[in-house]
């Protein structure tokens, strides 16, 4: 196959900060994406839905001249969010989810939730007013192995959120296990879960074989080869509980390589096409469309896009970086060749 057309797709998780960077790396989501999810954890995180539509407007004032991109917004739960505000989010039609981070998980997520079980109030004000929960799916505690995170915050919090909130509509962001595979499997119709690039394309030999390489280090950390394999088998299944969240998150080239480097893989420059790689691989570009076109629009209850984009099998290599001067950004696969190019 030469050439692949699909309906426009949509990007379930991402990061486009704000300001300067924004500017920066906003068109290119733009480019591939008609719709995107976009992470609230900026600082201070955005925790109102004032906020989030602020934020909004932000992003639309960034995007191309005749470009055509919805950002969908998303609000940063805290201990301090009230009923009355997740309601105002489930009543807005800008606002699509709450964000769940533990605190001390990621980037900016020291706002995150210390106690899990000391929001179960929220969580149920959020099941009554049907709005999603994306999760970072990683418990902090130092004394537990980075590589398993996500395992241990499956057993420990996320089973019993499930059970305590059988109607809660659960997106569990950037899977990176198999059990966090076979916990989404097992679940019922209103638990799904995203898939980035970086942990379809690579294992963790990609961060640390032949030099630590940072343009590679994310948080959930890339994992074994055995879990790879388990997402690449879940994305290309045909199975509507996985679609596409590339969670591309944008830090200037300084703040990558140096001594204590930001976690994070932007990946927006070309985030079809690497999904297109993946897929490819395994033999599986049929259902291409249904993990990036389908079903998170189907889970978000939203219309899927009418328009569509073309994909050549044509190499390209993937500019140095991206910006310039102070703002300049590594891409994931910086210099590296590319087998897909969108048109």
């Amino acid at each position: 196959m030469k050439t692949l057309t699909i309906t426009r797709p949509d990007d379930w998780h991402t990061h486009v900060r704000n300001g300067a960077v924004l500017k920066t790396v906003l068109p290119h989501t733009a480019r591939q994406f008609a719709r995107a999810i976009i992470m609230p954890n900026l600082k201070p995180p955005v925790t109102t839905v004032a906020q989030a539509l602020a934020y909004r407007e932000e992003i639309l004032q960034a995007i191309p001249a005749g470009g055509d991109f919805t950002p969908l917004m998303t609000l940063y739960l805290t201990g301090s969010t009230t009923a009355t505000e997740i309601k105002k989010a489930a009543e807005s039609e800008h606002v699509h989810a709450f964000k769940l981070y533990p605190a001390g998980a990621t980037t900016h997520s020291d706002s995150g939730v210390a106690d899990i079980k000391a929001v179960y109030p929220l969580l149920a004000a959020m099941e009554k007013q049907d709005i999603p929960l994306l999760i970072h799916g990683e418990v902090t505690d130092q004394n537990c192995d980075i590589f398993d995170r996500e395992r241990v915050f499956i057993e420990t919090h996320l089973s019993g959120i499930v059970e305590n909130f059988p109607n809660l509509r659960i997106v569990v962001e950037h899977v990176t296990t198999t059990e966090a595979v076979q916990f989404v499997q097992a679940g019922g119709n209103n638990i799904a879960a995203t898939i980035t690039p970086q942990h379809l394309l690579f294992n963790r030999n990609a961060i640390l074989a032949g030099g630590i390489r940072p343009h590679y280090y994310c948080l959930p950390i890339i994992k074994r080869e055995q879990h790879r394999l388990a997402l690449v088998a879940a994305a290309t299944s045909g199975n509507p509980k996985f679609f596409l969240g590339t969670d591309s998150a944008p830090h200037i080239t300084p703040l990558k390589e140096t001594a204590c480097g930001c976690a994070g893989c932007y990946s927006a420059h070309a985030a079809l096409e690497l999904y297109a790689e993946v897929f490819d691989r395994a033999d599986s570009l049929d259902k291409l469309e249904g993990f990036a076109s389908f079903y998170g629009a189907d889970f978000y209850r939203l219309p899927r896009n009418s328009g569509t984009v073309t994909l050549e099998k044509t190499p390209w290599t993937v500019p140095a970086a991206y910006g310039v001067n102070e703002l300049t950004i590594t891409p994931l696969q910086a210099n590296e060749e590319l087998n897909w190019k969108m048109q």
